[in-house]
């Protein structure tokens, strides 16, 4: 089966946090568990929402849903290492994108991994797809 390779452009990153390794993110095999650093992207891809004032569901219900997520790892973490999550917006289609992930150790610029997690607008109250809300795409896809 074939690897999966991520590569984005510097410029698709437009927000940056830290956040650090716990104890409680560490596997068996003494490093970051892969369920921890998919938490952690889920807090990074939510700071960024907060960030631009982006509600994760607004008061029609509409809001943002994860289809697809693709991780790949390029190194080792441990605890109680710093990391530096970069997040951007990509591939735009008619009802969603793409989040960008690049994680880094924020001291040494090591690569840990690289992410996307690929969304779509949804109706949680029709359960539906819905197109992108126009003022989301004027503000990102743009």
């Amino acid at each position: 089966m074939a690897r999966i390779k991520l590569e984005f452009p510097d410029n698709a990153f437009s927000f940056e946090t830290r956040m650090p390794v716990r104890i409680t993110d560490i596997n068996g095999a003494n490093h970051l568990g892969n369920d921890a650093l998919i938490s952690m992207l889920s807090e990074a891809r939510a700071q960024f929402l907060v960030e631009h004032g982006i509600e994760e569901a607004d008061q029609n219900g509409t809001g943002i849903i994860v289809t697809d997520l693709a991780t790949m790892y390029q190194g080792e973490s441990f605890y109680p290492d710093m990391l530096r999550f970069e997040v951007g917006l990509m591939d735009f289609n008619k009802y969603g994108g793409d989040f960008v992930f690049r994680v880094t150790k924020a001291d040494t610029g090591q690569s840990v991994a690289m992410a996307k997690y690929g969304f779509v607008f949804f109706n949680y109250k029709t359960r539906e797809v819905t197109p992108m809300p126009e003022s989301f795409r004027s503000r990102f896809a743009g």
